[in-house]
């Protein structure tokens, strides 16, 4: 598994599926279909993507501060 940081290509809005695809080994696609399909369902997904896109560091940012 790779560190948990959003990457500075291939995404799409935050970069979060792109990074949580990334750190389970699958596609960033299959990514964002579960998350929208998690839409449909209750829950705070909105808030978590949010949450996530605050607090993951970007993948440029995240390799330096190490």
């Amino acid at each position: 598994m790779t560190a948990l940081a959003r990457p500075t290509h291939g995404r799409m809005i935050g970069g979060v599926c792109a990074a949580l695809a990334r750190r389970f080994g699958t596609s960033a696609t299959t990514m964002r279909v579960l998350f929208l399909l998690s839409c449909l369902l209750p829950g705070p997904q909105f808030l978590v993507y949010i949450a996530l896109w605050v607090l993951l560091p970007s993948e440029d940012r995240a390799g330096s501060a190490w």
